[in-house]
């Protein structure tokens, strides 16, 4: 299958590496050092499992999506109406579009820009990119994809490309479920620029997440939304699951880039506005991460 990547940061590089290791024909559409390297070297996919350069097509530019009969939005959430406005005129009239980014409502984003169905799919994926060229996978890797025509047909290519995924009709419920998680973790990890695994062993840590999580799930309810499965048993395992990944919220702050809190915790916190419901711990760790965000932007002035 002629695969396109759109945006080939960690996630990105992982799916589409594992997809062209698979046999197919993968171009990751990325920033110029990056993709200067899978050009002259391929990716260099590390896992735990094995380590192996995969010679696949890279390109700068959203005309990549061309001729693609699949395309991975992996982009930032801030970045999702830009990535549609960019893919809209190369895309295939039959190309199925996936979402794999953080937030709850990316594919309704791009489905706004794009007048086309996208499938909203959650990912749980510790991967980080150790340098151009080089994605280093830290653990676990499976995703839920929501309902469509081609789900079943897309789980099967992906657990053939040994990556476990289960369609799902609770992609809501799905979707909110990683947000949770989202919102324990990443803000915490951001502040402190702790990995997972030292990051619950701090003093305090487990009862606040437990706050986080109470908030989150007061504001699903009140939205109409069901979050499958044990919520807290979930926030633990990523801990035993991710214990050496930073989140990709502390990753972007450690680069001085702006990060994607406003789809995280400050989602939770507008829905929580909208819905009277109060989110006090959800508004502390976002507005520290702004201040982060905004003192790192003062620094490269």
């Amino acid at each position: 299958m002629k695969i396109a990547v759109m945006g080939a940061g960690a996630v990105g590089c992982y799916y589409g590496g594992m997809l062209a290791r698979a046999g197919h024909d993968v171009v990751l559409i990325g920033r110029p050092t990056h993709v200067e390297a899978v050009r002259r070297s391929g990716l260099y996919l590390d896992t735990h499992a094995f380590q192996t350069q995969v010679p696949m097509r890279a390109s700068t530019d959203a005309s990549g999506v061309q001729g693609a009969q699949l395309v991975l939005c992996c982009v930032k959430s801030t970045d999702s109406a830009n990535a549609a406005t960019q893919m809209a005129p190369y895309l295939e009239t039959d190309a199925i579009v996936l979402s794999l980014q953080n937030g709850v409502d990316n594919a309704e984003r791009l489905q706004a820009v794009l007048g086309r169905e996208v499938v909203p799919t959650v990912v749980y994926v510790a991967t980080e990119m150790a340098g151009p060229g080089h994605v280093k996978h830290h653990g676990r890797g499976e995703l839920v994809i929501g309902p469509s025509p081609a789900s079943d047909e897309l789980a099967k290519l992906f657990a053939e490309a040994g990556v476990p995924a289960q369609v799902s009709d609770n992609v809501r419920g799905e979707l909110w479920a990683k947000l949770i998680l989202n919102c324990a973790y990443n803000a915490l990890s951001a502040i402190t620029q702790l990995p997972y695994g030292r990051l619950v062993q701090g003093e305090g840590v487990e009862a606040l997440m437990r706050d986080v999580m109470h908030e989150c799930l007061a504001v699903a309810q009140a939205a109409g939304v069901s979050v499958p499965g044990d919520t807290w048993e979930a926030v633990q395992r990523i801990a035993r699951t991710m214990p050496a990944q930073l989140s990709s919220t502390a990753q972007d702050l450690a680069r001085g880039k702006r990060s994607e809190i406003d789809h995280i915790n400050g989602h939770v916190l507008r829905q929580g506005e909208a819905l009277g419901i109060a989110t006090p711990v959800n508004r502390v760790l976002h507005t520290v991460v702004k201040l982060l965000e905004s003192r790192s932007a003062s620094i490269d002035q």
